[in-house]
């Protein structure tokens, strides 16, 4: 990693240092218990990562994943028989995901590293993963040239970015925009600034097929999350009256009803 990072880099880290993905609300006592409710909760809520992922086209296969946070999805790939190694920004992602590792005796290499320098040679990986993560980094577009540049020619990129036609960025809007007297500011303004880590970027379709240009296929596909349906429990910052109004009265039978093309979740595979 460099030397110095940005502000806005240390902040990103600063917050999933204290909050790995997936821990939030979980009692870490019992730590085989610990691990096991992670891993169950992020596929209740999430289904569609195994799917998405398929764990199993990695045997045997060199998979990098980019931003372990708790290990669940890393430990899957390592348990489907890959080769695999993770990096993640955040010293407690690695430590996490190396404790995992241990208590099942499986063995894989995972350290800090920063998605916009990685610190592997060109044409490393057959596959390159990463959930919910390269959009947290400043500099997006290097870090998807960085997954370029370390996948083998034929390699497969599996990436999901956040989708800023979503209705989890039309209910920032409302709250942080619209309802603040500053509706000209859209829901890019509003993920950037109040979604999860600070600067938290998201993309149209087409903006995101460009990230990826330089592969030769592409597919890009929305899809509704949980967080777009308000399915599941509010954080500690969303306890104000007027979240709770949200929650309580928000339409997710017509969410539903309209389907995945305004979900946060954009789904993209790329073939080197």
């Amino acid at each position: 990693m460099p030397a110095a990072n940005s502000p806005l880099k240390n902040a990103v880290q600063a917050h999933w240092e204290a909050q790995p993905c997936g821990t939030r609300d979980l009692p870490p006592e019992d730590r085989r218990r610990f691990f096991a409710e992670i891993e169950r909760e992020r596929y209740a809520w999430e289904p569609y990562i195994p799917g998405f992922a398929r764990f199993e086209r990695g045997a045997n296969q060199r998979v990098l994943e980019i931003g372990v946070g708790a290990g669940s999805d890393f430990i899957n790939w390592v348990r489907n028989g890959a080769e695999a190694t993770g990096v993640d920004l955040t010293e407690s992602g690695v430590s996490l995901t190396r404790e995992r590792l241990l208590l099942e005796n499986l063995r894989a290499k995972v350290q800090q590293g920063d998605a916009e320098q990685l610190p592997f040679a060109d044409n490393s990986f057959d596959i390159v993963y990463s959930w919910g993560v390269l959009h947290h980094s400043p500099d997006t577009a290097r870090a998807v040239r960085e997954v370029f540049r370390v996948l083998r020619p034929e390699g497969t990129a599996l990436v999901m970015i956040y989708h800023s036609r979503s209705w989890v960025g039309f209910m920032l809007w409302l709250l942080h925009c619209l309802a603040k007297g500053r509706p000209w500011k859209g829901p890019r303004w509003a993920i950037y600034n109040h979604l999860e880590s600070p600067g938290t970027k998201a993309y149209t379709r087409r903006e995101a097929a460009n990230l990826f240009e330089g592969f030769s296929r592409v597919q890009v596909r929305t899809l509704l999350s949980h967080g777009d349906q308000l399915l599941m429990r509010p954080a500690a910052k969303y306890q104000s009256m007027a979240h709770r109004l949200i929650w309580r009265l928000y339409p997710r039978w017509l969410v539903r009803r309209l389907g995945n093309r305004f979900g946060i979740n954009l789904l993209i595979e790329a073939i080197k």
